[in-house]
């Protein structure tokens, strides 16, 4: 876990998820485990594809946003480019994510959602 996003923080990978869960529960074989990972991403990926939204009470849901075509530029040149209209996945996290969240990372004060 040594990649690091644009805020300094740690980057889990598909296979370190795998490995965590592994040692977790260790009365399961490491392939079921990552057959289990795989299935569950392939599931979600094809509701998606499908037009459906998944929601996993407690955790949050996924679903499909539709970003407009728009005029953007080329970040070397400045040129503009035209960016075709596309779909996107986003996560809205549940209620008690966000609250566990932020209760360990010692946030505090109105945390509710403004989306």
């Amino acid at each position: 876990m040594d990649d690091t996003d644009n805020t300094g923080r740690s980057t889990i990978t598909k296979s370190e998820l795998i490995e965590q869960l592994t040692i977790d529960q260790l009365h399961l074989d490491p392939q079921d485990v990552q057959v289990s990972v795989d299935a569950l991403l392939d599931r979600i990926s094809r509701s998606l594809i499908n037009g459906e939204r998944i929601e996993i009470r407690g955790f949050g849901s996924i679903s499909l946003r539709y970003r407009e075509p728009r005029l953007g530029r080329n970040p070397k040149t400045g040129e503009p480019v035209s960016v075709p209209g596309k779909y996107v996945p986003h996560f809205k996290p549940g209620r008690f994510l966000r609250e566990r969240v932020n209760r360990l990372l010692g946030v505090t004060g109105d945390t509710t959602d403004i989306d």
